[in-house]
């Protein structure tokens, strides 16, 4: 794969261009969501063990305070999202559908919601390990939609140097824009939060990578670039899915992650704008991560918008201050291409859940038959990471996962879904890939 430029910018070869649909957001200003009357923290929010409480049911908890421990390096700690009373500490539904645990909060209503547990520090002056720790402290964990958690991605293996952090702010998902506010709204805190990263993994620069659809958010980083020329910002074609930290990787550097690697097996690390610009506004205060930006959109909102939401918040709540109607055919968390539809309204807005999605019936159409493969080539043409989902889908239709890993690199398929997007016979082949890991892990188990 090397470097391609498309109309003067940067980019990779192959994906695809899904309609945008980020008008109805992006010009709109972050917004706090009031506080609902309950909050729903899991204890398992996050790739890695489930953080272990330290509360019990009846007892008061500020704003901010420490209610869950973090169960080793791979976990982090939760925090109050809210001033309230520990209600409950149960099995609650979850958006991943089985029931997790977790600590429900009743809110109080007369609290003014301050924060009073900070615990400032000065950053500048830990050294990378000590910064690691402070991550971990905050709870904070990749806000681009992995959950996964910031500091085990800040410690890179000793072996491994790294030579540029790649920060992420293409948000090619439609209709997601809280990445592009949080570039606008939050640059001091983005740029505070990559000399950080940049500090923990030894990078002696970074490149920050937007689409060309946001160019104010080129512009505004830009402008407040610091003087040493150690951080720079590139617009890159837009393209989905150039927010892969395997795609981007290619059009910002024209390097190449090798087929089973990492991003530091070839000297970078990635990170995506929210999730630095978080860092950036947590660690000086010695706060935990409480509140996350959210995108609700899609026409079954009547207001939609960009919504500064307390971790925990139930996803009703929310809806029902964007003007949800109650007559969507269809509710996603994340975007349209990589989300995943919920079955209930009562699961609660967690760390990773950058958007919610509304789909009426007529924006979803009728259910589309499934047809065989007539072997056009549209899904080889589209994959990003050059695979073949033809044959890995009529492999998977035989139930050979053994053969598709092994033989046609399933596992370097980054479940993007350009092939579904692509296919004319309207066949699953990213949910068909993502049955296929699943049953070699519970294998490999």
């Amino acid at each position: 794969m090397t470097l391609l430029k498309w109309f003067g910018r940067k980019s990779f070869s192959h994906g695809v261009h899904p309609q945008e649909h980020k008008d109805g957001t992006a010009h709109r200003a972050i917004r706090r969501l009031p506080f609902a009357p309950r909050m729903i923290v899991p204890l398992a929010q996050h790739i890695g063990k489930p953080s272990r409480p330290l509360v019990k049911v009846g007892e008061e908890v500020l704003r901010g305070q420490l209610i869950a421990e973090a169960d080793g390096f791979m976990s982090v700690p939760q925090h109050a999202p809210a001033t309230g009373v520990v209600e409950a500490i149960e099995l609650m539904p979850s958006a991943q559908g089985p029931r997790v645990r977790s600590i429900v909060i009743k809110v109080y209503e007369a609290s003014s919601q301050e924060v009073l547990c900070d615990q400032s520090q000065d950053v500048d002056n830990l050294d990378p390990d000590a910064i690691v720790q402070a991550v971990q402290a905050s709870g904070l964990v990749g806000l681009g939609g992995a959950a996964f958690p910031s500091h085990v991605k800040l410690k890179v293996p000793a072996e491994h140097a790294i030579h540029t952090l790649v920060v992420n702010g293409c948000e090619c998902e439609p209709f997601l824009t809280t990445d592009h506010r949080v570039m606008l709204e939050q640059t001091d805190d983005l740029i505070r939060g990559t000399r950080y990263a940049m500090r923990v993994v030894g990078a002696k620069r970074a490149v920050i990578g937007v689409e060309d659809n946001k160019m104010d958010a080129v512009e505004t980083i830009r402008a407040r670039l610091p003087a040493d020329g150690n951080i720079s910002v590139e617009a890159v074609e837009t393209k989905y899915p150039q927010g892969s930290e395997k795609m981007l990787i290619t059009s910002l550097l024209g390097l190449e992650v090798p087929s089973g690697g990492h991003t530091f097996h070839i000297g970078v690390v990635v990170n995506n704008v929210g999730t630095l610009a978080a860092m950036g506004q947590l660690l000086p205060r010695g706060r935990g991560l409480i509140e996350r930006v959210v995108t609700v959109a899609g026409p079954g909102v009547s207001k939609p918008g960009n919504y500064r939401v307390p971790i925990g918040t139930p996803l009703r709540y929310l809806l029902g201050y964007a003007g949800f109607s109650g007559s969507a055919a269809e509710v996603i968390l994340g975007g349209p291409m990589m989300g995943n539809a919920i079955a209930s309204l009562d699961v609660p807005v967690t760390k990773g859940v950058s958007g919610v999605l509304v789909l009426s019936s007529n924006a979803i159409g009728q259910p589309r038959t499934v047809h065989p493969c007539i072997k056009c080539g549209q899904c080889v043409s589209a994959c990003p990471i050059h695979l073949n989902p033809s044959q890995l889908g009529l492999l998977a239709a035989k139930r050979e996962y053994d053969l598709m890993a092994e033989d046609f690199h399933l596992k370097d398929c980054i479940e993007c879904g350009c092939c579904s997007f692509v296919c004319p016979s309207s066949i699953p082949l990213v949910q068909y890939f993502r049955i296929a890991k699943s049953v070699l892990r519970e294998r490999a188990a």
